[in-house]
């Protein structure tokens, strides 16, 4: 499992198993957070396409999916 600061996730690069549309790239290019501190939203955008997706910041824990860095 993929260790994750939700304060150290903007601008990070994440390399996804499986290519979403085609793309495998990607930076986490806004994340925001409630009152209390916790991820409420975290966008991603595509490195070659500049698509955004909305994903849930959890997701990325899991290493079937997502990978740190760009690999």
């Amino acid at each position: 499992m993929n260790q994750i600061n939700p304060r150290k996730l903007k601008m990070s690069k994440w390399t996804a198993v499986q290519p979403r549309q085609k793309d495998k790239h990607f930076l986490i290019t806004e994340v925001s957070f409630d009152e209390d501190g916790r991820v409420i939203d975290c966008r991603l955008e595509a490195v070659m396409s500049r698509r955004e997706f909305s994903i849930d910041w959890r997701e990325l824990k899991d290493e079937a999916h997502w990978r740190p860095g760009w690999r």
